[in-house]
């Protein structure tokens, strides 16, 4: 989403009906809490009346337990946190929204050195392919199941994580029951790297820095990244309690527009360098620039070759409308949560995204920043290879590809439809006869 130019004489201010100033916003070391980084250090939120604490957490069950105990104000948030809290859905149930998407992408999957020689020797030819499937790692599951060798074992961040769906949805692809085949564990992102180089973990699925410093400690390979699973796919969000948007529109109104011009000045090529540096420091990842700088320059070092490859696109802040709340990304969410035995009883998908993810309120940061923003709520999820054009908006918006890599569509006027069309996952199979 491009920025048009700003309305400066609707900048919130103290005293200037701001409900609350002084706010604590959680979040966790990755790359992509850097709109909250950038925010708080170039004075965005100091320009909106607005006096922030960011407190780096351990773990997103801190994030979820911190965000319900009013502990935080909000938090940088997995993109299923807010429907899964909202439900009760592994996590405590407490009505929480969203009205601002922190960005796109940001995942890969990672495996072992020992791991992706055995999927190389398996099935060369696949493991050549771009992307890469997960029909190698089929075959390593079969050879171990013959000789009576345990699971292998796959980490994700949390269980209502766009990470534990993409690594399922990958798996599946090749015919591989995550439930089932491996074992799945959670383990906290700046840990990942230790525990695949422990042999504790065969594999993770995590957001940057992390699966580039497994590559550079020498103990893991990036097998694909979440980009090609799913182009330009929800990743973090901005999430915020039902009961504190209602109590503080206004100070929830100017969060968004700081967070807005923090995301616009993210994707300057110009400032990349400063914000790896930043990033880098103590108060936030506390890694090298080495680990942080591949994901923001585009140049990941993939199972390919040794050679780092070009991927502009595998973080994206702002462009592409990468920070409107799309309900067809939320209704594309809880299908993943229906489709994996997280959600058990049928409900109405449309309008539980509509009561969670919150373009209305998006849109009125925008519209007074003068920032182009789109004028409907759901887009075809799947639809385009190639960049296309958002004529839907207050000006037309260019966006990016959206394919999954399996060529599935999502039409959000048949969730239930997209849902039993994966008929060779059991638990597919099993859902799709309870909404029958």
């Amino acid at each position: 989403m491009g920025d048009t130019g700003r309305n400066d004489t609707h900048v919130w201010s103290e005293g200037d009906g701001l409900e609350k100033s002084r706010l604590t916003l959680g979040f966790i070391p990755l790359t992509d809490c850097a709109p909250l980084a950038i925010a708080a250090e170039k004075g965005f939120f100091k320009r909106h009346g607005l006096d922030v604490t960011l407190a780096r957490e351990a773990s997103w069950a801190n994030i979820r337990d911190k965000v319900a105990l009013n502990a935080l104000d909000g938090a940088q948030m997995l993109a299923p946190m807010p429907i899964a809290a909202t439900l009760g859905s592994c996590v405590v149930k407490q009505p929480t929204i969203t009205a601002f998407s922190l960005g796109l992408n940001g995942n890969a999957i990672t495996v072992s050195n020992s791991l992706y020689e055995r999927m190389r020797r398996a099935d060369p030819e696949a493991m050549a392919t771009s992307p890469i499937t997960a029909r190698a790692l089929k075959q390593v599951i079969d050879e171990n199941r013959q000789a009576g060798q345990p699971s292998l074992t796959f980490a994700t961040v949390f269980p209502v994580s766009s990470h534990n769906y993409q690594l399922r949805y990958w798996m599946a692809s090749a015919g591989i029951d995550p439930d089932h085949d491996v074992r799945l564990i959670v383990i906290p992102p700046p840990y990942m790297a230790a525990n695949l180089e422990s042999g504790k973990i065969d594999g993770f699925c995590v957001g940057e820095p992390w699966n580039t410093r497994a590559v550079r400690m020498g103990t893991g390979r990036i097998l694909i990244s979440g980009y090609e699973i799913w182009n330009n796919s929800p990743e973090k969000v901005l999430g915020v309690k039902l009961s504190w948007a209602e109590k503080h529109p206004n100070t929830h109104q100017a969060l968004i527009m700081a967070l807005l011009e923090a995301c616009a000045w993210i994707e300057q090529p110009e400032n990349r360098q400063e914000l790896i540096q930043l990033l880098a420091s103590d108060q936030y990842i506390n890694t090298p620039t080495e680990d942080i700088a591949p994901s923001l320059t585009g140049t990941m070092n993939y199972s390919q070759g040794d050679q780092p490859v070009q991927l502009d696109d595998f973080s994206v802040f702002h462009r592409y409308a990468a920070n409107f709340p799309w309900r067809s990304h939320a209704e594309w969410i809880i299908t993943q949560m229906y489709r994996w035995g997280q959600i058990d009883q049928l409900t109405d998908i449309q309008a539980l995204a509509s009561r969670i993810y919150r373009p209305d309120i998006y849109r009125e940061a925008a519209n007074a920043l003068g920032m182009s923003v789109p004028t409907i709520d759901h887009k075809p999820e799947g639809a385009h290879a190639e960049s296309w054009s958002l004529s839907d908006a207050t000006q037309p918006i260019p966006m990016g590809p959206d394919q999954f890599f399996d060529a599935q569509h999502y039409d959000s006027t048949d969730p239930l439809g997209y849902l039993k069309a994966f008929t060779v996952q059991h638990l597919a199979m099993e859902t799709a006869a309870k909404l029958t």
